[in-house]
């Protein structure tokens, strides 16, 4: 949610923000005013109801800084006069730098700022203008809040993602009617639930609506293929966006230079959408593996057919492994394998089956440890996918698929990591490319592998190397598989010291291409006539930073 809502402009939503604090204190305001109270007795009653929704929702530095920026417009309010506005942001502004001069270079600051410079400075005349033209007072309203936020924290977003959203200012008009109820209904039931837990159940239920349309519209927007076009990142990316977007607004008050802006960017936006549409760049043409990066664990898929696939562990978290998995664009899930209980591999099981349908599960004999076996039973359990264990010598075959268990040959027990050990290690056939899925499994389970089978039985193209590139490898191992490409899953600055500089040394001298998810984001190998090609899809510059 949170990468859909930063997709589409709306990431203001999903954090405590001054439209948070507008909102609620907005709708004290409008109490105040149908009981005809004076400007001086709603501020106050505002002010009450500022500091008990930062309370409510404790005073975090987010919350603090939050709090000043809704401010603004109670101190307008009790001058009687609107035009205090704008000196009351430069005075917040100016006091909450002098309190925390890391405000400065703070990112989700200067977007407060921005956005509240937006609504104060350009809104207001965008309404009125529109209201000229004939626009209801609302739609004008609703048309001019998000434009005017949009376009004044635009520099700032495209300096740090290197994208220009084109769905920002569609997302958030079509999110406006659904924020305030959200809000408000949210802060009731919270209010609510120590006397009467009963109301703030029903309260709740009903915000989840609102909320429910919020997320559809970020996931929605999201999936277009032309949402986000890149862009110059860093200050020099700000500043080129600034200077664009003050040249349009100039040039938008002649009617001459409004044709002319309007023809050349539908121009551009019909020239540029269908190559954007049909050259999007991922998942690449002729995939047969992607490793997912979704942080310190594991997550491959293997494609069975056009928005079908299978997939091979679920990384440490949900939204890692459902987002790599939309961007592969896949909608069916033929086959879920786990090949052990750790949590790297099980705990984003839950986003496998986020608005999938799985046909079935199946895991390693080995079912410790305990709580990540419960956890995969669960999920399953919820889907109605059948759950099966399996062995050395189990086969599975779908579409372009064709997988089969190699390891554990035996229990493996009292070795180094027992869990780790009895992984299931696959064999996948995908278009004639031999891939290696050696799960977690360190140097008891690969010698276990080669004492019990021919080295040809684990020969492959493609390996996806065990343990997130552990030192914990046999390099008799490693010269049976004598792979063309190595795909290492690990996260940034991981505390384990993966991946061991030895082992990708090892795997170099090889012969061995060697990608990384830290560094490369998800790596897909790709058939390419009789050979054999790779692609990096770039890590993700927001999450990264």
């Amino acid at each position: 949610v949170e990468e859909d809502f930063r997709a589409t402009g709306m990431t203001h939503l999903n954090a405590v923000s001054g439209s948070n604090v507008a909102i609620v204190v907005g709708a004290v305001l409008l109490l105040a005013r149908w009981a005809r109270a004076g400007p001086r007795t709603a501020a106050t009653l505002c002010v009450l109801a500022l500091v008990g929704f930062v309370i409510l929702v404790r005073p975090s530095p987010s919350v603090v800084r939050a709090a000043a920026m809704g401010a603004i417009g109670l101190a307008a309010l009790a001058a009687g006069r609107s035009r205090s506005a704008l000196p009351a942001l430069a005075a917040a502004v100016t006091g909450l730098i002098l309190y925390d001069p890391d405000l400065a270079g703070d990112p989700g600051f200067a977007l407060s700022v921005c956005a509240t410079g937006g609504l104060l400075l350009l809104a207001p005349g965008w309404r009125d203008a529109l209201r000229r033209r004939g626009v209801p007072p609302g739609l004008a309203e609703a048309l001019a809040v998000p434009a005017a936020a949009q376009l004044a924290c635009g520099p700032v977003i495209a300096g740090l993602s290197a994208t220009v959203s084109l769905v920002a200012v569609p997302a958030n008009l079509l999110a406006v009617p659904a924020v305030a109820p959200a809000t408000v209904l949210g802060v009731l039931a919270a209010v609510l639930s120590p006397v009467w837990p009963g109301g703030a159940e029903f309260l709740a239920w009903l915000a989840s609506w609102p909320a429910r349309w919020l997320v559809a519209v970020a996931a929605h927007g999201a999936d277009l293929p032309a949402g986000n076009l890149p862009w110059v990142g860093g200050v020099a990316g700000a500043l080129l966006l600034a200077g664009v977007s003050v040249a349009l607004l100039l040039a938008f008050r002649r009617r001459r230079a409004r044709r002319l802006v309007a023809v050349v960017v539908m121009a551009v936006v019909l020239g540029a959408a269908p190559i954007r549409l049909l050259a999007s760049g991922w998942p690449p043409r002729g995939w047969v593996v992607v490793a997912c990066a979704v942080g310190q664990g594991d997550a491959v898929v293997l494609p069975v057919a056009a928005g079908r696939a299978v997939v091979v562990d679920a990384g440490p978290d949900p939204s890692g492994v459902d987002a790599c998995l939309r961007r592969l664009r896949v909608r069916e899930v033929s086959l879920l394998v786990v090949s052990h209980f750790h949590v790297d591999h099980v705990g984003g099981v839950a986003g496998v089956f986020r608005g999938r349908r799985v046909g079935a599960v199946v895991g390693p004999s080995w079912s410790e440890p305990p709580y990540g076996a419960a956890q995969v039973r669960e999920a399953a359990r919820r889907a109605g996918a059948p759950l099966a264990a399996a062995q050395a010598g189990w086969r599975w075959r779908a579409g372009a698929v064709d997988l089969v268990a190699v390891g554990p040959p035996y229990p493996l027990r009292g070795s180094r990591s027992d869990p780790n050990n009895n992984s299931l290690v696959l064999t996948a056939t995908v278009a004639g490319v031999r891939v290696l899925l050696a799960g977690d499994a360190e140097t008891e389970e690969q010698r276990a592998m080669l004492e019990t089978m021919p080295a040809a039985a684990i020969r492959a193209d493609v390996l996806k190397v065990a343990h997130h590139g552990s030192a914990y490898q046999d390099p008799q191992f490693l010269a049976a598989v004598r792979p063309a490409v190595a795909l290492v899953c690990v996260g940034v600055d991981n505390d384990y010291g993966h991946p061991n500089a030895g082992l990708l040394d090892r795997l170099a001298r090889g012969g061995a291409r060697v990608l990384r998810t830290d560094t490369g984001g998800d790596l897909a190998a790709v058939r390419v006539g009789a050979g054999l090609a790779v692609v990096t899809r770039g890590p993700d510059p927001v999450r990264q930073r």
